[in-house]
């Protein structure tokens, strides 16, 4: 795999071990997911663990439609990155914008909640530089094993190539060179797809969807 085009990040991170696996095979971001109801949430005890073995300039934050007191605390505390979830129907477009006020542009990731056939809120575009799309679930946020609409990302990219746009959504060994080929994509977010229990990572699922990669 040619990891100058290529960018993986690993979301769901809970123990160090796994941290540590995953920047031994050439993961560039890790993920710490810190949303309550959440299999894979974490406390910032644990995060401040994690941070010993996760260097700075790859922590990234996952949350999902955070108080903007708690994005301060997480900035504060050394997260590089702030991947945010949210239904765009039901956030306030002043809580997307503190968001970006909080954190910049550049360093949030912005995954809304939207149905494969539903056009991508564009409404969006001003407050980030990257932007998620995800497997859409009507009853969670993120590593359910549900894949993403592969086309409407390759169409989305391809059209909002200023944006920086990654790929998620249960992609796994059995699936991700089927995703790149109708994706295009450059940037892919494991999960569920590479465990052996939520948020315990499989070092074996992991290289077999690096090597799956051109």
């Amino acid at each position: 795999m040619n990891f100058f085009n290529t960018t993986i990040k690993v979301c769901g991170i809970t123990r160090e071990e796994d941290a540590t696996m995953c920047l031994n095979n050439d993961v560039r971001w890790i993920g710490m997911n810190m949303y309550e109801e959440s299999p894979r949430c974490i406390t910032m005890d644990k995060v401040k663990e994690l941070f010993n073995v996760v260097p700075i300039g790859q922590r990234v934050y996952v949350d999902v439609a955070p108080p903007v007191g708690k994005l301060h605390g997480c900035l504060e505390a050394g997260f590089d990155r702030f991947q945010i979830h949210f239904d765009p129907k039901a956030t306030p477009p002043s809580l997307i914008e503190s968001w970006a006020d909080t954190v910049t542009p550049k360093k949030l990731w912005l995954a809304p909640r939207i149905p494969s056939h539903t056009s991508f809120p564009m409404s969006i575009f001003p407050y980030a530089w990257t932007f998620l799309i995800d497997g859409h679930s009507s009853s969670a946020y993120g590593g359910t094993g549900t894949t993403a609409n592969w086309r409407h990302f390759r169409a989305l990219s391809t059209t909002h190539k200023d944006k920086g746009w990654i790929l998620a959504g249960g992609l796994g060994p059995d699936n991700i060179k089927e995703a790149q080929d109708a994706s295009s994509a450059h940037f892919y977010d494991l999960n569920s797809g590479i465990e052996t229990a939520p948020g315990i990572k499989d070092e074996a699922l992991l290289i077999q969807c690096m090597d799956a990669l051109d």
